[in-house]
């Protein structure tokens, strides 16, 4: 665990900032919980990225659908091709298990694209395109569709797209000939909790959904039943806050470390990281702390592949700010100066072969 080099990849918005490179390559070191920045990728509002799960291939979300990159032997990335997404610009990404097809959540168009995945790690053409439907002014509130994330079930049988301005998360059987979704089942959240990212157990019995204005995650189980059937049942609700945290608070990272012992959030408003226990068993989360990050907005946060050390992205104050961890004592302490980032959205640790 936590052995090797590493890079991490940093995804941010480009809009107003000058110039066009949307993603920054760093160094990670591990010893002393820092990044350095080693190259940057000339991309417009590169506002998520994901690696395919063969982690040959990276891919992103830009102005105009999405672009791929071959990841070279130093870490760097080698552009392969971008591909249109019929639609406004997403906001998150990712594969399904077997690397044949791209999954894209569009936010501002409520819209799930899928396309096909070259052999070369090129994106292909589109499979499928689902909008998701309002239901107009519901108590005095505009309940729009905005898809935030998709992501397969580990058994590569479901995408689960979840959609904070409906409340829910969709799970569409996919269907891996012809690469097009159908709906299978929908995990209803609380109204205006806006599940906005999700995330399963490496066995695929578990699932995480963070909402958004709400500030708890909940945990399910998930199992196929008879008749191929999805079924998922809530076994837990948990705060992503302290009892005494600010108003105005938006729940937004979910992350695992890289042994998928401890799961980290983050909230914007309160300015906070917070970090989970994992239990191996049964699923369920502890939480371990709940304490300020030195920043504004951090919209991402994540332990260092060795978990001895945090790092968390401050949209609004344009920085990265660093601390070394003690799980034990439930302690984030900041470890040296922030780093400058123009807006940062996204970061990805990736292990150097």
């Amino acid at each position: 665990m936590g052995k090797g080099k590493y890079v991490a990849y940093v995804s941010t918005y480009t809009a107003g900032k000058g110039d066009n490179y949307g993603i920054k390559i760093y160094d990670v070191d591990m010893e002393k919980g820092r990044l350095t920045e080693k190259d940057q990728v000339e991309i417009t509002n590169s506002s998520y990225v994901s690696i395919s799960h063969s982690m040959k291939y990276l891919y992103s979300i830009t102005d105009f659908g999405v672009e791929s990159y071959r990841i070279l032997e130093n870490g760097e990335l080698e552009v392969i091709n971008h591909a249109t997404i019929n639609g406004m610009r997403g906001c998150y990404l990712s594969t399904d298990y077997e690397d044949k097809f791209l999954f894209v959540a569009g936010y501002h168009d409520g819209k799930i694209t899928a396309l096909r995945l070259r052999e070369d790690g090129g994106v292909g053409e589109i499979t499928d395109e689902i909008y998701h439907k309002g239901l107009g002014s519901i108590a005095e509130r505009n309940f729009r569709p905005h898809v935030n994330c998709v992501k397969m079930t580990r058994d590569n049988k479901y995408l689960c797209a979840a959609d904070l301005g409906m409340d829910h998360v969709k799970v569409y059987r996919l269907d891996h000939a012809k690469g097009t979704l159908k709906l299978a089942d929908v995990i209803r959240s609380e109204q205006e909790s806006a599940p906005r990212h999700l995330k399963f157990s490496p066995d695929g019995k578990f699932l995480y959904i963070v909402h958004e204005l709400k500030n708890y995650i909940d945990v399910y189980t998930y199992e196929e039943v008879h008749d191929n059937n999805p079924q998922f049942e809530k076994i837990q609700t948990i705060s992503t806050l302290n009892d005494y945290h600010a108003s105005n608070s938006a729940a937004s990272a979910l992350n695992f470390s890289d042994d998928f012992h401890y799961m980290v959030s983050s909230n914007a408003g309160d300015n906070s990281v917070v970090v989970y226990e994992i239990d191996q068993e049964t699923g369920l989360l502890r939480k371990l702390l709940c304490l300020p990050i030195s920043g504004d907005y951090p919209k991402d946060a994540a332990l260092f592949p060795d978990n001895r050390h945090l790092v968390s992205l401050n949209q609004e104050s344009n920085t990265m700010t660093f601390f070394t961890t003690d799980m034990e004592k439930g302690l984030i302490v900041m470890n040296g100066p922030e780093v400058p980032v123009d807006r940062p959205n996204c970061i990805i640790f990736h292990k150097l072969i």
